[in-house]
């Protein structure tokens, strides 16, 4: 018979071992999830430890990598004398036969040495995955659960041991965690110093629990956005690398560092690349395995850039950030914004640089405007109507008029930060004009076309900090500017996007005064000297 043991298994616990201990030794009978007797000692031949979600890691749900909680299973697992076999089961999403997966997986992963079945196997679980292996018909033993009903259990569970470590920087001494931690765990979370990288996470505010920003990106639509515009990035900045060592952070799928390897001036560069969303990292490993970097000296680390240093102090030559610190000022604060900028100025060596790149206010963003917008490109009823699904809301979107669309993005922008986009209607000269700031003006012309991934981009500020106020953060953080950087307009999106579209206006003596587009991106090359 064999035992297997489901989870996540981030840590391991003294209950855990002595229920194993207990049902491997000669001692009384246990009971199954129902109540039925089941004789489980000398009938179990090996214990199989099924880690879940094995291919996360650096996240608050899944903090661990597949190969540290490996290393406390099976020192854990050592202590019973039995043949214990170790496999992990990726993620797969919300599947609602995952405990078939997991049966499959080990099946394919043991070559053929474990089919397990309900007559040949007990699944010891305590959470509610073992509905899954009860309707597939196997014995479930319930360990720490007391009442199916309720999800009531007789002590702390493995998680609830995470979490404290998480919030106690004392964790080593803490009693609590030495009553309930098993020493296999406490021994791998001590060695590798796993506590300070999980109560990272765990004070993270802008990160899911899954390791993204947000959770309404479609990813196909945003990996292919990506390596759309990799050559005209590379292209802007590539004249201000210094080479060395490289980094680029909020790599997305490592399109940027992929061109830069092709640069033979820097032939002799390490690249690195910091990607915090979990889908992301994942496509960089892959291409990374799939040979499409040049050079060998490429890599990939999960982590997030805001919460502290990803490279070391004084140690890079050239940062790069694309369409990141708006993100940063979006889905974080403001003093998340001011910490990122001082943790570049620390990792940068001296005469190194940072180049970012990304979205920009203009200098006069609070000045009135009055913006005329098309009608005849689509409808404009039924704006505020809702959808269950992105591709729902994204297909009606698609069918508004630019009128239409401005008044759905009044409505979502920001709503969910608190922003109220304050405007009024007015008519001058027979046209029909939205009145609004500047500011707002632009972040709906710089998003009206972002239908895909509308959810998410209402969240997004562009225009936060124009060029100048810009400058100012830096140099407060101790960087020169370089005379290069630069806010400039768009000409593609003024083309492909505004023309026919949205126009710009000033009242001037009672007669409208057209207004030039407004700058849309920047590039600043901050150098610490």
């Amino acid at each position: 018979m064999i035992l297997l043991f489901p989870g996540r298994h981030q840590l391991l616990t003294n209950f855990q071992f002595q229920y194993i201990a207990d049902l491997l030794s000669k001692g009384e009978p246990t009971k199954d999830i129902d109540g039925n007797i089941v004789q489980t000692s000398g009938v179990i031949d090996a214990l199989v430890f099924a880690v879940t979600s094995a291919n996360h890691s650096n996240t608050r749900r899944n903090p661990l990598p597949f190969y540290l909680r490996a290393l406390a299973i099976q020192e854990f697992a050592d202590r019973f004398h039995i043949p214990a076999y170790i496999y992990g089961i990726d993620d797969v999403g919300n599947l609602g036969s995952f405990a078939s997966y997991t049966i499959k997986r080990i099946r394919h992963e043991s070559e053929g040495m474990f089919d397990l079945t309900p007559a040949n196997t007990l699944v010891l679980c305590s959470t509610p995955v073992l509905e899954m292996y009860k309707t597939l018909g196997f014995t479930i033993l319930p360990a720490e659960l007391t009442d199916r009903t309720t999800w009531k259990h007789s002590t702390r569970l493995p998680w609830d041991i995470v979490e404290t470590i998480a919030g106690d920087d004392r964790w080593e001494t803490n009693l609590e965690v030495h009553q309930y931690m098993h020493s296999s765990s406490f021994d791998v979370w001590k060695k590798y110093k796993l506590a300070s990288k999980v109560q990272l996470l765990f004070k993270d505010r802008m990160i899911s629990e899954d390791g993204d920003i947000t959770g309404t990106r479609d990813y196909n639509t945003y990996v292919r956005q990506m390596d759309t515009i990799a050559e005209l990035k590379y292209t802007e900045t590539a004249s201000y690398i210094r080479p060395g060592r490289i980094g680029d952070i909020g790599c997305a799928v490592g399109s940027w560092i992929k061109l830069a390897c092709r640069d033979e001036r820097l032939r002799e560069s390490d690249f690195y690349g910091i990607e915090v969303a979990r889908h992301l990292f994942d496509i960089c490993q892959q291409r990374k395995h799939n040979g499409e970097f040049k050079n060998p000296f490429v890599f990939f680390s999960q982590r997030n850039a805001v919460t502290g240093l990803v490279f070391d102090k004084e140690s890079m030559n050239t940062i790069h950030t694309s369409s990141l610190t708006h993100e940063i000022e979006s889905y974080g604060s403001r003093q998340d914004l001011l910490a990122f900028i001082k943790n570049r100025f620390e990792e940068l060596t001296h005469g190194g640089v940072w180049i970012n790149r990304d979205v920009v206010g203009p200098e006069n963003k609070y000045t009135r405007v009055l913006m005329h917008l098309a009608k005849n490109d689509g409808i404009h009823s039924d704006v505020d109507k809702t959808f269950s699904t992105r591709e729902e809301l994204a297909h009606h979107l698609n069918g508004l008029s630019t009128y239409g669309r401005f008044l759905r993005f009044a409505k979502d922008f920001r709503k969910h930060e608190g922003y109220t986009l304050e405007y009024r209607m007015r008519e001058l000269e027979g046209k029909e004009l939205v009145e609004l700031s500047l500011s707002d003006a632009c972040e709906f012309m710089s998003r009206k076309d972002y239908t895909d991934n509308w959810e998410s981009e209402m969240h997004e500020t562009f225009t936060f900090w124009s060029i100048e106020e810009w400058k100012g953060e830096l140099e407060k953080a101790g960087f020169i500017v370089r005379p290069e950087s630069q806010a400039y307009t768009n000409a593609w999106i003024v083309d492909n996007r505004l023309v026919g579209k949205a126009e710009l206006f000033e009242e001037e003596s009672g007669a409208l005064k057209r207004l030039p587009y407004p700058v849309t991106n920047m590039i600043v090359i901050a150098e610490k000297q």
